[in-house]
């Protein structure tokens, strides 16, 4: 089977959900589920919340957490729990003396609890000291530290990937995009017919624009707040913006929103496509709930696998210094947990269990930690060759599929993952900006026909009247 071409550059980035950010605040009242004894009291159990709550995905942590177990003799309750929950249940807890011992989530709950005292900020540095910090992802790093502090463990994470048809073109005679600049001509010079140039978010108010409005705006050296100076209205994020509207003009289809994005591509109704690492079973045919319906996939139902090239990380220019969206899992410690018992799953979770952990959802799990100090690569190693998709009765692994160049490109991605304001003193404006689909609340203008620069200074004003309501 042919393997995609990727292009990647290996990105300086300096500032990461697709889990929403959320400012917490401390006078939610909820009842917080799965609460532990606090530590000291009993070293043989722990609760971990998890934000993978789907059966299947609930099913292969709790067996990790069996093997754990098995090894330590410490229990472990796993508590699916989404992010807004997490956040609400937290704050909860702590006020009661009710708290987890881990919680999976994302950057912006780190700054979050960080800020409110709700994390212990010492033991995250010992277990990476215990592991290796060369062992993890250094952005991953960077993204969870506040205020010079490690506020969290890095696990996992996932980037959005431009997904473009190699078929279509090199009918056209085009070069496959590397920059920005090239997305919005390659997308005006495919767009034909039924076909739409690239499919992505750009219905306003959506959350899925807001994920794309981020991703294409960034690598043009766009960024929303920089210490603590909205910068959204820069020529920066005009120039970004001009882009986005070129890809939206790209559409034959009307307004996207991320099932119809995926769907447009799925169909062979669309040249590309931004989405996240989790399209690569559904372009694979591995996913019945969302299959590849295009003209030629009834007879061949890898056809998209075999023509489609990704791009990991988009750079502003030729020159590179590209930014690639996302998002990354991290394991925290709540203050009052039991930290010792907190502290050997964490190690456990990212080591000998650390394969099936990943293998819990493949494609949208990518390692943070290539490996360890004996072997270097022995995680990303293992994860290309485990089984992915919804349908893994084949037992094929995304390096079976697509090759090992872009098992590699990926995981380059994953480390090169970037988000507005996160692991800076601007995180928490930077969540509530995206939680509030602030950005993409401000697009119709753009999509109308205005000035780049003039809704990039609108955007500035919405944005600074949140920094001014959370007394940024």
């Amino acid at each position: 089977m042919p393997n995609p071409i990727v292009h990647t550059t290996r990105a300086r980035v300096r500032h990461s959900i697709t889990l929403a950010a959320i400012a917490v605040s401390p006078l939610l009242i909820t009842v917080a589920p799965g609460g532990n004894v606090q530590a000291g009291d009993d070293d043989t159990s722990i609760t971990f919340w998890t934000p993978h709550t789907t059966p299947a995905r609930l099913a292969g942590q709790e067996a990790v957490a069996a093997a754990f177990t098995a090894e330590t003799g410490i229990e472990v309750d796993v508590v699916p729990l989404g992010g807004a929950d997490q956040n609400t249940s937290l704050v909860t807890g702590a006020a009661s003396g009710d708290v987890p011992d881990v919680i999976l989530h994302a950057p912006d709950q780190t700054a979050a609890w960080s800020s409110q005292g709700l994390l212990d900020t010492e033991t995250p540095q010992q277990i990476v000291d215990e592991l290796g910090a060369d062992t993890f992802s250094e952005q991953a790093l960077n993204l969870v530290t506040v205020d010079g502090t490690l506020g969290a463990v890095p696990s996992d994470g996932w980037g959005h990937l431009v997904v473009y048809r190699r078929d279509l073109l090199e009918a056209a005679g085009l070069e496959p995009p590397s920059t920005v600049e090239d997305l919005g001509t390659v997308a005006t010079a495919l767009r034909s017919g039924s076909v739409s140039g690239m499919a992505l978010g750009t219905q306003p108010g959506n959350p899925f624009t807001t994920e794309s409005l981020e991703a294409i705006l960034q690598p043009t050296g766009c960024d929303l707040v920089t210490d603590g100076e909205v910068t959204i209205g820069s020529d920066e994020c005009a120039e970004g913006l001009d882009v986005f509207r070129q890809l939206a003009e790209s559409s034959v289809a009307g307004q996207f929103d991320v099932e119809s994005a995926r769907a447009a591509y799925l169909s062979g109704n669309a040249g590309m496509l931004l989405f996240s690492s989790h399209i690569l079973d559904e372009l694979a045919g591995l996913d019945p709930d969302h299959p590849a319906t295009c003209g030629e996939c009834s007879d061949n139902p890898s056809f998209l696998a075999e023509n489609s090239g990704f791009v990991t990380v988009l750079n502003a220019d030729s020159e590179g210094g590209g930014r690639q969206y996302g998002a990354t899992l991290n394991y925290g410690i709540p203050t009052g947990a039991n930290a010792e018992a907190a502290s050997q799953y964490i190690e456990y979770v990212l080591s000998e269990g650390y394969v099936d952990t990943l293998a819990t959802a493949t494609e949208g799990r990518v390692p943070l930690r290539a490996g360890n100090q004996d072997n270097p690569t022995e995680y990303i190693d293992a994860w290309g060759t485990l089984p992915f998709g919804v349908d893994q009765s084949a037992g094929l692994s995304i390096a079976d599929v697509y090759g090992d160049e872009v098992v590699q490109a990926i995981q380059d991605g994953a480390n090169a993952i970037s988000r507005w304001g996160y692991g800076t003193d601007d995180a928490a404006l930077a969540g509530a900006v995206f939680s509030q689909f602030v950005l993409a609340q401000n697009i119709e203008p753009l999509l109308n026909g205005s000035d780049p620069a003039e809704v990039a200074a609108q955007m500035a004003e919405e944005v600074t009247a949140v920094q001014q309501e959370i007394g940024g």
